[in-house]
């Protein structure tokens, strides 16, 4: 069972009835959470990544837990033409798209000086291009017209620089600076484009190879609020975002993290 908000959230259970969302990397992780925590708010969903499988796993397990429709199609967000005909196939079948998740992502753990330039390139295409790539998408085809909101998703490596994360991070800076840019570009037409970065989140791949055993341990001392967070802490923070609770917010980079990164700078968990 996903870490996902329960029908005991907070928000009201049928504030996005109506609204479609569409969630690169909705089929795991981070962003599976996400689009159930939306879909379990009224909102019907399209969750994109490149493994096809994946996503109709995830789509019809995410249909069966909130009750609401989810589709899954395959787009690699690095291919414009790909994203296009996944934001086309959403608008054929739902008619409107009003929130956007930028959520694809690539990660791994390299020091900066064996660290390859195609390995490097192709962090940057997946992070920082592909936020681009859907967010020009969802402007070009949906959201000049009707307005929308976007979030894309962050990480709190770049604050005070993480070892042997150089790639992702750099990826991460561009994707802030994204935010701030497109928020001021594109609100004249009642788009809102803001940003989550999390911190260390519990039930991820990426935690549970970065903290196995006595090392989450090691990790949560160093953080203000003791644990690590939840998937449905992040699914929560997106749902303000997107919610009339937050209509006078955008180029906003939100950070959910615990407090950690003000008190892990330098930390080395596998050393």
């Amino acid at each position: 069972m996903s870490d996902a908000p329960t029908p005991h959230s907070v928000f009201r259970p049928d504030f996005l009835a109506g609204k479609v969302a569409l969630v690169t990397g909705g089929g795991t992780g981070i962003c599976r959470g996400i689009t159930e925590g939306l879909m379990r708010h009224g909102c019907r969903a399209v969750i994109t990544s490149r493994k096809a499988d994946v996503l109709a796993k995830s789509a019809a397990e995410l249909e069966a837990a909130t009750g609401q429709r989810c589709l899954g199609i395959p787009a690699d967000v690095r291919k414009p033409d790909e994203v296009e005909a996944a934001f086309d196939r959403t608008l054929a079948e739902f008619g409107r798209v009003d929130i956007v998740i930028n959520g694809a992502a690539g990660n791994f753990l390299a020091p900066a000086a064996s660290l390859s330039y195609n390995a490097f390139r192709t962090v940057m295409e997946i992070d920082a291009i592909g936020t681009f790539n859907v967010s020009k998408a969802a402007f070009s085809k949906y959201f000049r017209e009707h307005g929308g909101n976007i979030v894309n998703i962050s990480a709190t490596l770049h604050y005070r620089g993480t070892p042997l994360q150089t790639h992702p991070g750099s990826a991460k800076a561009a994707v802030d600076a994204m935010t701030r840019h497109l928020a001021v570009e594109w609100g004249g037409a009642g788009i809102r484009v803001n940003c989550i970065a999390p911190g260390p989140i519990d039930d991820t791949e990426g935690m549970k190879r970065l903290a196995p055993g006595d090392t989450k341990r090691k990790f949560e001392q160093q953080i203000p609020l003791g644990r690590f967070g939840r998937i449905s802490e992040i699914a929560d923070a997106t749902l303000f975002l997107v919610s009339d609770a937050a209509t006078y917010i955008t180029g906003t980079v939100l950070v959910v993290d615990g407090g950690a990164w003000m008190t892990m700078g330098g930390f080395v968990p596998w050393e």
